[in-house]
């Protein structure tokens, strides 16, 4: 247990009576300052500014014990420090510093930590040596795209090849990060934070708000994560039907989702799901195939939806929609919202109408009481109400810092957090109408709160292709970065989702994607941004074969996956968990390509184009390759992987319904496939 440790002039952080840290009377806790920002926001993806206009250090005047609390006070004014330990949880408030300072202040650390988290990261794992930034963005901008379509004409193809960390923006940001020493760091300021992670004696953390923090700690790792989810919050249990098979994704109108489905059933594949994101319409850009933002049923495209989803309910198939917090401007919902004042609005009270893609958009102002119940009440009657079973709740990251809520906050303090309101509204929505359990919804973006409103992240607009920073491989680390950050509900869209010109999805790219992702708590799959341009679910027969086997797999998959979804809800441990969490050894905690699905299954998804084998790092246990039932022992191995046999792994030691589910499995061979 976590306790404080008391002394003239000085006291020490200890935990089961080894000493942490210690503060003296002199010492240097930390700096506090001044600084210019300047951020400028295009298409989602911000460009951040910083001059510092001054710092100086903060020295430790007094130690005091007050209770269990240790008072420390500083020598900027009446700047008091309060260590409060609960548990195995310390919490640290500051007063006498006025809330626009920023505070700079370091942690200990040792050479050969590892740390992870500060939100969702698809490029790295263990952040050791990198600097994060904790500010909501889009992930994938234009720039990326084109980088990759000239290097697709060049024919420069190096997929593995990944930039700085701090090149790259992400979706989902949370000022918290996990140490391979077994203690979380979170703060509650919702201002971008910034951790510097490239010492080997020390973590520097830099918060542009004066707000709590908290470390707690763990015998293990589960423990720290439980500790963690205690203070902001877990996810409830994903509905039963979920887990039923795929959720196939599919848009065009009702009789091509009809022949869809159809083909699909007629194929023998498991299909829980209809994901149809243009129920509410569709525009052709430039860019593709996307949405009108209009959030009603579109019935000209869709004719007799209503009856398809009690029909489709019939076979055990359910219909899920689209929406997200933005309002297309040609549409009547925008107008009602514009005639209330329902939107956020520009310096010159003009409603804000930010550019997506190609296209304008206005955004409900969620910090307006009225608005945010008239569009959680249009979520309640046009979505539940028509019987949808789910939805992607897209977008939240684009709330620019120039414009002007009704709320009056700044919107620099409050664009972290929008994706969380937005998350909430969902949330909100099922509760309010009784369906929480039965329907559920996916976010792409999102803040602390949001592990405690959202049902299930999904990670955005990957590229379709093998590219380790925006493609299949990135998934991955995507997934364990926010289980490390206590959300343990995620997944990915069967074969990305990007797609322009030569950045197209090829059959294998999508078998490989399905196979990973049968193995994942979710099997949803999208057409993408060009759906004419990329391989379906449909695209051949060795496609459906291979689907219909994967869909099967993930079904068998379902007591196992339930249960590993309850302990997420308990205890905030997630369903895909890092190898480190149970084998301590060096590679496990750098490993980032590989991934545990609940405690006895491993996963290692083929990540390279053409592959045939894949070198396979087993930690020290005994394991069954689920494919051939040969036993392995821990090691590095190279072993076979046809598409239709990605290396899985069980453990000896699982229970006797891990190796009866797994005997039903079927991994179709090349044979099958390829007839």
């Amino acid at each position: 247990m976590a306790s404080f440790i008391f002394h003239s002039g000085w006291f020490s952080i200890a935990r089961n009576g080894k000493v942490i840290c210690a503060f003296r009377v002199g010492d240097v806790f930390c700096e506090v300052g001044e600084q210019r920002s300047d951020y400028t926001m295009n298409r989602g993806s911000f460009q951040l500014k910083e001059k510092v206009r001054y710092r100086h250090p903060l020295f430790i005047q007094a130690v005091k014990q007050e209770g269990e609390s240790a008072i420390l006070t500083l020598t900027e004014g009446q700047a008091v420090f309060t260590l409060e330990h609960d548990g195995e949880q310390i919490k640290i408030q500051m007063t006498g510093i006025e809330s626009d300072k920023k505070i700079w202040f370091k942690l200990p650390a040792t050479k050969d930590e590892a740390v992870y988290g500060t939100g969702e990261t698809f490029t790295h794992f263990n952040l050791r040596g990198s600097k994060a930034h904790v500010w909501v963005s889009e992930h994938i901008n234009a720039g990326q795209v084109a980088e990759k379509l000239v290097k697709n004409v060049l024919g420069i193809h190096r997929p593995d090849k990944v930039k700085k960390f701090e090149k790259y923006a992400s979706y989902y940001v949370q000022p918290t990060f996990l140490s391979s020493r077994k203690y979380f760091f979170h703060t509650d300021a919702t201002a971008i934070t910034r951790f510097d992670f490239t010492s080997e004696t020390e973590h520097r953390v830099q918060m542009n708000q004066i707000a709590p923090v908290y470390i707690g700690f763990g015998d293990d790792f589960e423990a720290v994560l439980t500790n963690l989810t205690d203070l902001i919050g877990r996810q409830i249990p994903l509905p039963a039907w979920v887990y039923d098979g795929e959720i196939l994704g599919v848009q065009g109108g009702t009789e091509i989702m009809d022949k869809k489905l159809q083909t699909a059933l007629d194929h023998d594949m498991a299909v829980c799901g209809v994901w149809i994101q243009d129920w509410e319409g569709r525009r052709m850009t430039a860019v593709g195939k996307q949405l009108f933002w209009n959030w009603e049923w579109d019935r000209e495209l869709y004719p007799e939806l209503d009856k398809r989803i009690a029909a489709y309910a019939e076979k055990g198939v359910k219909i899920l929609g689209y929406c997200n917090p933005f309002l297309a401007v040609e549409k009547p919902l925008y107008q009602i919202a514009a005639e209330k004042g329902y939107c956020v609005k520009d310096k010159d009270g003009n409603d804000y109408l930010v550019t997506i893609t190609t296209f304008p958009a206005a955004m409900v102002d969620l910090t307006n009481p009225d608005a945010y119940e008239w569009i959680k009440g249009i979520i309640k009657e046009n979505m539940i109400g028509f019987g949808l079973a789910g939805w992607m709740a897209d977008f939240g990251e684009y709330l620019p810092t120039d414009c002007v809520l009704f709320s009056g906050e700044d919107p620099y303090i409050v664009h972290n957090t929008w994706p969380t309101l937005w998350a909430k509204v969902n949330r909100e929505a099922l509760r309010e109408t009784g369906k929480e359990g039965e329907i559920f919804f996916y976010t792409r973006a999102g803040f602390t709160d949001t592990v405690k409103y959202s049902t299930m992240m999904w990670n955005g607009d990957n590229h379709v292709d093998f590219t380790y920073d925006l493609g299949l491989p990135s998934v991955i680390p995507a997934m364990l970065s926010l289980t490390c950050c206590g959300f343990g509900l995620s997944h990915s869209d069967i074969g990305g989702y990007t797609t322009f010109m030569n950045l197209k999805r090829s059959e294998e790219l999508f078998m490989r994607w399905c196979e990973m992702n049968a193995f994942s708590p979710l099997l949803r799959g999208h057409e993408g941004l060009n759906p004419d341009l990329n391989a379906q679910f449909d695209a051949s027969e060795t496609v459906l074969r291979h689907g219909a086997a994967m869909s099967k797999n993930h079904a068998l998959l379902k007591p196992y996956l339930m249960a590993a979804d309850k302990k997420n809800s308990e205890t905030g441990v997630g369903i895909v968990r890092p190898l480190f969490f149970y084998y301590d050894e060096p590679r496990a905690y750098d490993e980032l390509h590989e991934y545990l699905l609940g405690r006895d299954i491993l996963v290692a998804p083929v990540i390279e184009e053409d592959a045939v084998t894949r070198e396979v790092y087993l930690p020290a246990d005994t394991w069954i390759h689920a494919p051939t039932g040969k036993e392995y022992q821990g090691g590095v191995y190279i072993v076979d992987a046809p598409v239709g046999s990605l290396p899985v792994f069980y453990r000896k030691d699982a229970d006797a319904a891990v190796h009866e589910m797994f005997g039903a499995m079927h991994f179709p061979k090349e044979s099958e496939l390829y007839v």
